[in-house]
C-alpha cells in the first residue's frame, strides 16, 4: 500500500534523446531498443494509413494514435505472452505486438466484428477493443480475479485515456482491484484531452496516478513519450503482479498530436500553439535521436525500415481489401444464444429483403 501522496515521475530520455540518467541492464540490448522504435514507426505508418482510409469511405470512424505510439509500444514490449489485455479504442500499438493482425484492426473499425475473431491463437485471450467509455477496467479486474483464483502467475493489463478516469466504472475498479489485491495493472493515457475536454478542468487532483492511493495501491507518473520509461516502469508493474504483490496504476504523460476520432475536429477547441509545442516533445524523433547518439542507427537503416514497414501496412489493407462481405444474417445470428420469436421473424425478413435485393442486380 502506498502511504503517502506523494507520486513519482520516471524519464530517461529528453526531449532531444539525450540520456537523462542510467539505463537499466536490459537497454544493453540493442536489438531491443531498435525493436522498439520500428514498432513505433509501423505503428505511425498504419495510422496514417487508416485515416487515409477513412477519409476516402473504406473504413469508418477510426482513433488515431498519433503522438501516443510510446505508450503503446513500451506497453506490448513489456507484457508476457500469457498475460491478458483488456483494452480500450487507441491500442493499435498494443494490439499489432500481440499478434494481432493489422487487417482485423482494420476489418474492425470497417464496421465487421470478424475483426475481432483474433486468427493467432496466442491472442485469442486477449479482449476485443472497448468503446464505451471505462467499462473494461471492470472487465480487467474480473480476469485477474480468475487468475488469482486460480494461483496463475499470470497478469492483466487494461488502458485507458485521461477522461476515463472520471468515470465510476475506473474508480470501482481501482477499488476492487486494491481490496482484493488483483494481479492487475491500470495504464492511463493521459493526451491531455478528454475529446474537447481538457485535463485541467476534467480533474482537481494534482495528478491521476493518484487515484490508485484511496484504493490502497501504488500509483505513478511515467513520461509517455519516453518509450524506455514506458517499458521499464510496466515491466515492473507487470513483474510485481506476477508475484501476488497486487495492482498498480500507471499515468503515461502524453500528448494527442490528431484528432481524438476522425469524426473530430479539434482545431475547433485546442489552440495551435499548444499542438506545435507538443511535437517538439513526440516520441519517435526523440528515440530515434537516441538510437544515433548510440550509433546504432542510421539514414540508411531507417529508410529499409520504412519501406519494409510500409510493404507490411500495404499487405495488411490489400487482405482487408480482399475479404468477403459478411453473410447479411450475422448481424442477427450472434446477438442472442436462443433467439426469441421477433428476432426469429427479422431474421427471416432481413434474408427476404436480401435475396430480393441480390436478384435485381443480377
Amino acid at each position: 500500500m502506498q502511504d503517502s501522496l506523494n507520486i513519482t515521475f520516471s524519464q530517461f530520455l529528453a526531449t532531444d534523446g539525450q540520456l537523462l540518467e542510467a539505463l537499466p541492464a536490459w537497454a544493453d540490448d540493442q536489438q531491443l531498443l531498435i525493436g522498439l522504435y520500428q514498432q513505433m514507426v509501423l505503428t505511425r505508418l498504419f495510422d496514417q494509413k487508416a485515416v487515409a482510409l477513412q477519409r476516402t469511405g473504406r473504413i469508418g470512424t477510426y482513433a488515431p494514435t498519433l503522438g501516443q505510439e510510446a505508450v503503446g509500444v513500451g506497453i506490448g514490449a513489456a507484457m508476457h505472452a500469457d498475460d491478458v489485455l483488456v483494452p480500450y479504442y487507441r491500442d493499435t500499438a498494443v494490439q499489432v505486438m500481440r499478434g494481432v493482425k493489422m487487417e482485423e484492426i482494420l476489418l474492425y473499425w470497417g464496421g465487421d466484428e470478424r475483426g475481432s475473431d483474433y486468427a493467432d491463437p496466442a491472442v485469442a485471450q486477449d479482449f476485443p477493443l472497448c468503446v464505451p467509455i471505462a467499462t473494461q477496467a471492470l472487465h480487467a479486474c474480473g480476469v485477474a480475479s480468475a487468475m488469482k483464483i486460480r494461483g496463475q502467475h499470470r497478469a492483466t493489463v487494461t488502458t485507458c485515456g485521461d477522461g476515463a478516469t472520471s468515470k465510476g466504472d475506473f474508480l470501482e475498479a481501482l477499488n476492487v482491484a486494491g481490496a482484493w489485491q488483483l494481479p492487475v495493472v491500470f495504464i492511463v493515457n493521459n493526451n491531455q484531452w478528454a475529446i474537447s475536454v481538457p485535463r485541467k478542468i476534467q480533474c482537481a487532483a494534482a495528478t491521476l496516478a493518484q487515484k490508485a492511493i484511496g484504493a490502497g495501491f501504488s500509483g505513478e507518473q511515467v513520461d509517455g513519450n519516453d518509450v524506455l520509461a514506458v517499458y521499464h516502469r510496466t515491466r515492473l508493474a507487470l513483474e510485481r503482479a506476477r508475484q501476488g504483490k497486487g495492482p498498480t496504476l500507471i499515468e503515461c504523460m502524453s500528448y494527442r498530436l490528431g484528432d481524438h476520432t476522425t469524426a473530430d475536429d479539434a482545431s475547433r477547441y485546442r489552440p495551435d500553439a499548444e499542438v506545435k509545442q507538443a511535437w517538439l516533445s513526440e516520441p519517435i524523433k526523440r528515440m530515434q535521436a537516441f538510437l544515433r547518439a548510440q550509433q546504432c542507427w542510421d539514414e540508411s537503416r531507417e529508410q529499409a525500415m520504412i519501406n519494409t514497414c510500409q510493404a507490411q501496412v500495404q499487405a495488411a489493407v490489400d487482405a482487408f481489401e480482399g475479404v468477403d462481405a459478411a453473410p447479411v444474417e450475422s448481424i442477427i445470428d450472434y446477438v442472442y444464444a436462443q433467439w426469441p420469436q421477433a428476432l426469429a421473424e427479422q431474421r427471416e425478413d432481413l434474408l427476404e429483403r436480401a435475396s430480393r435485393r441480390e436478384a435485381e442486380h443480377e
